[in-house]
């Protein structure tokens, strides 16, 4: 029974496709519900040994490398008010069931290199960097880059945003 309430746990709203910011994606049981609860339920899904839908902050306060869920979800505040500011990012909230929401780059979707997926940012358990771009692409999805956190992220943003 504890991946049916996983199930519930990490069910959005409706509304939740409309979110505009990370913040306004937060309305599931597993970002309101005390954190042990949170970590106990989902050791739990986890258990039989299959891995079970859930947000990348969450994976890595279960194994130790991230303190709270809190701390991730400073990450994806701070990622967002950066890429908000700057033309062309847009969020995305619908990411796969209980995963939270990444940004894209639209420019570089169909521009001259005629990439189908564009440039993305994403949260990450990976590395302790917490964030990997996957650059725009059309066939195959390349491998990640593993970017040092926002400092890195920030000096690096006109290289990402080149690729149009």
């Amino acid at each position: 029974m504890p991946e049916l309430e996983w199930a519930r746990a990490i069910e959005l709203p409706r509304d939740a496709a409309s979110a505009t910011t990370p913040a306004e994606l937060r309305t599931a049981w597993i970002h309101r519900a005390p954190e042990d609860q949170v970590l106990a339920l989902f050791r739990a899904a986890c258990a039989p040994g299959e891995p079970v839908p859930s947000p990348w902050w969450l994976r890595a306060v279960a194994a130790g490398t991230l303190g709270h869920r809190e701390d991730g979800f400073r990450i994806e505040d701070r990622i967002d008010k950066l890429l908000s500011r700057r033309p062309g990012w847009e969020y995305v909230p619908w990411a796969a069931d209980g995963e939270s929401g990444y940004w894209e780059f639209m420019p570089s979707e169909g521009g001259r290199a005629g990439h189908r997926i564009p440039t993305t940012i994403l949260p990450t358990e990976r590395h302790p960097g917490w964030i990997d771009v996957l650059p725009a692409h059309s066939l195959t999805t390349p491998e990640p880059i593993a970017v040092a956190g926002l400092a890195g992220l920030r000096a690096r943003l006109g290289e990402f945003e080149a690729v149009r």
